[in-house]
């Protein structure tokens, strides 16, 4: 006869794994290697945002750059790190990871838009997605120049994606941190409305 394990007995390693994605997740790369770059703190830039885009913002490409694969590389590192006691840990941390960026306690949770760790957990959790990320967002960033409206689109194309691919359970999580990715971009779909959203390499 066939043991199962009861829900009782993986609480504890869903709320650790969850806890651990959380935790690596919240490290606001963004803001810390603005300050070591002595560039000040990037929430009082911009849009305030800790992410990628906003520290472009300070003229420091070289910066931006490792902001955007650091932020990413965590998403990827707790799904692998959780992934190792059981897929479906992985996907937890995965959850964790985005939460812990764009919600951080260390910021009083205003954090970033989790584009680059949503792509972080998609390569660690479901590979294949990452290449209809990419290229849905190349697509429609040639298409239009916005790379916010090429990010949703992306995160619309990536569940339905993962579902085709037989990916159930990755489909289910990307389908909640799509829905979390929008909430994340409402100005920006306000902008997108109404035709005030910035193009890619506009000035100012």
């Amino acid at each position: 006869m066939v043991e199962t394990v009861s829900w009782e007995a993986w609480l504890p390693f869903v709320a650790a794994a969850l806890l651990c994605g959380y935790l690596i997740g919240s490290i606001p790369f963004g803001l810390i290697l603005t300050r070591l770059a002595g560039l000040g703190d990037v929430r009082k830039i911009g849009s305030g945002n800790i992410g990628a885009t906003n520290v472009l913002r300070t003229g420091n490409r070289k910066l931006a750059a490792l902001t955007l694969v650091l932020d990413a590389l965590k998403g990827t590192a707790a799904v692998l790190i959780a992934a190792r006691f059981g897929p479906h840990l992985g996907l937890v941390a995965g959850l964790g990871a985005f939460l812990g960026h764009t919600f951080p306690v260390w910021l009083g949770f205003k954090g970033g838009k989790g584009v680059a760790t949503y792509l972080g957990i998609l390569l660690g959790a479901a590979w294949p997605g990452a290449l209809v990320f990419a290229v849905a967002w190349l697509a429609t960033a040639f298409a239009t120049r916005f790379s916010s409206l090429s990010a949703l689109v992306a995160t619309v194309c990536v569940p339905i994606a993962l579902l085709l691919f037989g990916l159930r359970e990755a489909a289910v999580l990307f389908a909640i941190l799509s829905v979390l990715v929008f909430i994340k971009h409402r100005a920006n779909i306000s902008r997108l409305l109404a035709g005030t959203e910035t193009r890619i390499g506009a000035k100012g």
